[in-house]
C-alpha cells in the first residue's frame, strides 16, 4: 500500500482524495528536516506547501519515495535537481490560486487608491482625517503590467471591468492575445512614462531581478503606484522606500519580500506603504484547489503512471530512458542558450534533428527544448506543459527530420524567430559533452559550460584584446574561448569563465568598439 507524508498545513480534501484511492496518508506539519529524515523511508511520496523544505538529504534518505508535491506553484522549497537524480517525480499546481492572487493584486491597487490602510489605523487612533487622505479613482487611469501569465490575465481583466487602460510588457505575449481581452502590448519603457499604476506577474530570473530599481522607479510618471504579488526581489526595496520618501512614487503594496518573513525592515517605518504577509493565495478556495489538484495528481501517478505537471519528468519508457539521457541534456542545455539570447516575443521556433538523433524518440526531446527556451522568460513550464503553453502563446513549432549530417553523427539545429530578429544555432554531443557547433552559420566548437560569456562583433583587429583586457582587469579567468567568423566582416564568441558576471562588468563589455551584443550565460 502506497503512504503519504501530508508534511504542511493542507486542505482536509487532500486526505479524502489519498483515502478514496486506498493511498495511507500521516499529517505531521512542523517538522524539521532531521525529524523528516528519521521518517521519511516509510513514504512513497511527501506533499508540502511552502513552509516544509525538501532538501537534498530528505531526498537521499528517502529510499521509497516516487514523487514529490508541491500544493502551489513555486517549488523553491523543493531540491529538483537531486529529486531528478534519484529519479523522484516533481509536481506542482500552477492553476489552483491563480484567482485569488489576482483578487489580491486588486485588493492591493484598490486600497492604495484610497489610501484604505492608512485612514483605517488613523480613525482607530480617534482621529478624523478626510483630507490627509484624499484619494484617486482607478477609473480611466491606466495600469501597467510587466508580465502577464495567467495570473496577469485574470488581473487585467478585471481591471479593464474598472474601465482602466491596461497596457502590458511582456515579450512572450502576443499581441492577438492581449487584444483579446482588451490590453495593448508596449515596450517597458512605455510602462513607465504611461502607467498611473504599475503590478508585477513575472518569475524571478536573473534577467527579471530587481526589475524596479531607483534608474527604472525614476523614470516612471511621478505619482505612480506599485503593486508586488509576483516574487520578492523585483522591487529593490532600499530604492523603493527611498522614492516613497521624496514622494516620487505615490505609494506601494507589497505581499512578497526579499526575505520572509522581513525581520526589523526599514519598511515597517513607510507611511505610504502597504505590507501583507505573503497572501496571494491565501483564501479557502484556493487552499482546497491546490490541495485537490496535488492529491489526485499524486494519486494518479502512484496508481496508474500518469504525469501530470511534473516539473522534471517527461514520458519515457524504460527502453529508451539510457539512449534519450544525453541527447536531454544536449536539448536542456541549447534550449537555455537560445533562451538566454533573444529578447524579444517568440513566433516561430524551428527544429531539425540530423542524423542518428532523427530516428529515435523525439517527442520528448521538443519537449525538452521548448521548455528550456521558455524557462528562461517564464515560470512553471516543464516537459509535459511546453508545448501546450507554446501553444497558448501563439508560437508555431515546426520540425524537421534528415538521415544526413555535415560532419557529426547527429545534429540537432534551431531557428528562433521573433518579433524583431532571427537566431538560428545548433549542437551535437562529443565524447559525453553538449557542444555548440554552429551560430548564425558561423561554424563554432564550443563546449557547454556552466558559466559563459557570449558576444557578436564586427570581426576587427583589437576585440579579442579588448575583450581580455575588460576581463583580466575586473580578475575573471577565460577558462576556453571559442571563436567563429564568416570571413565577411561578422564573429560570435563563446566564452567559458570561472565564476559569475556581474551587470556591471557586462556594461563595460558593451561599450568596447565593434560589440554587437554581449549576453552573460548560465547553464
Amino acid at each position: 500500500m502506497n503512504k503519504i507524508l501530508i508534511a504542511d498545513k493542507l486542505s482536509a480534501e487532500a486526505e479524502k482524495i489519498f483515502l478514496a484511492n486506498n493511498i495511507a496518508c500521516d499529517i505531521k506539519t512542523g517538522l524539521n528536516e532531521n525529524e523528516i529524515i528519521d521518517i521519511v523511508k516509510n513514504y512513497n511520496g511527501i506533499v508540502v506547501r511552502s513552509a516544509t523544505k525538501i532538501t537534498e538529504k530528505i531526498i537521499n534518505s528517502g529510499s521509497n519515495l516516487k514523487v514529490l508535491g508541491r500544493a502551489g506553484i513555486g517549488v523553491d522549497n523543493i531540491d529538483i535537481s537531486a529529486a531528478t537524480d534519484k529519479g523522484i517525480v516533481v509536481m506542482n499546481t500552477p492553476y489552483g490560486n491563480s484567482i485569488t492572487t489576482a483578487e489580491h493584486t486588486l485588493s492591493l491597487m484598490m486600497s492604495l487608491a484610497r489610501n484604505i490602510s492608512q485612514a483605517d489605523q488613523s480613525t482607530k487612533l480617534g482621529k478624523w482625517e478626510k483630507s490627509k487622505f484624499m484619494g484617486t479613482e482607478l477609473f480611466c487611469k491606466v495600469l501597467g503590467m510587466i508580465g502577464c501569465g495567467n495570473i496577469g490575465a485574470l488581473v487585467a481583466e478585471r481591471s479593464i471591468g474598472l474601465k482602466m487602460k491596461v497596457i502590458v510588457y511582456d515579450p512572450f505575449v502576443s499581441e492577438e492575445q492581449l487584444n483579446k481581452i482588451g490590453a495593448k502590448k508596449v515596450e517597458l519603457k512605455e510602462i513607465f512614462k504611461l502607467a498611473d499604476f504599475i503590478t508585477l506577474h513575472t518569475p524571478l530570473t536573473s534577467e527579471t531581478k530587481g526589475i524596479l530599481n531607483k534608474k527604472t522607479m525614476l523614470e516612471c510618471k511621478k505619482g505612480v503606484r506599485i503593486i508586488n504579488c509576483a516574487r520578492g526581489g523585483l522591487v529593490v526595496e532600499e530604492d523603493l522606500l527611498e522614492l516613497l520618501d521624496n514622494s516620487h512614487i505615490a505609494g506601494a503594496a507589497l505581499d512578497v519580500f526579499d526575505e520572509e518573513p522581513p525581520k526589523n525592515s526599514s519598511l515597517f517605518k513607510s507611511e505610504n506603504l502597504i505590507l501583507t504577509p505573503h497572501l496571494g493565495a491565501s483564501t479557502k478556495e484556493a487552499q482546497e484547489n491546490v490541495a485537490i489538484q496535488i492529491a489526485q495528481q499524486i494519486s494518479d501517478f502512484l496508481l496508474n503512471e500518469v504525469i501530470v505537471n511534473s516539473i522534471n519528468v517527461s514520458p519515457i519508457n524504460i527502453e529508451e530512458a539510457p539512449i534519450l539521457k544525453p541527447y536531454l541534456e544536449l536539448c536542456k542545455n541549447l534550449g537555455k542558450f537560445g533562451g538566454q539570447i533573444i529578447e524579444s516575443n517568440i513566433k516561430k521556433i524551428n527544429i531539425s534533428f540530423k542524423g542518428s538523433v532523427s530516428k529515435i524518440n523525439t517527442k520528448p526531446l521538443i519537449s525538452s527544448l521548448i521548455a528550456s527556451i521558455l524557462s528562461t522568460k517564464m515560470e512553471s513550464i516543464n516537459l509535459i506543459n511546453a508545448e501546450v503553453v507554446a501553444k497558448q502563446k501563439n508560437i508555431e513549432i515546426i520540425t524537421s527530420f534528415q538521415d544526413q549530417t555535415e560532419s557529426h553523427d547527429s545534429e540537432i539545429s534551431i531557428n528562433l524567430i521573433t518579433e524583431k530578429e532571427k537566431f538560428n544555432f545548433s549542437g551535437a554531443l562529443f565524447a559525453g559533452s553538449s557542444r555548440i557547433i554552429s551560430i548564425n552559420g558561423m561554424r563554432i566548437e564550443a563546449e557547454i559550460s556552466k558559466n559563459m560569456l557570449y558576444t557578436s562583433n564586427t570581426d576587427k583587429p583589437g576585440f579579442i584584446g579588448a575583450l581580455g583586457t575588460e576581463l583580466g582587469n575586473a580578475e575573471v579567468n577565460i577558462a576556453t574561448f571559442n571563436l567563429g567568423r564568416t570571413g565577411s566582416g561578422e564573429a560570435v564568441s563563446l566564452i567559458e569563465v570561472d565564476g559569475k558576471i556581474n551587470s556591471e562588468l557586462i556594461k563595460k563589455l558593451e561599450n568596447i568598439s565593434n560589440v554587437k551584443s554581449i549576453k552573460k550565460l548560465s547553464f
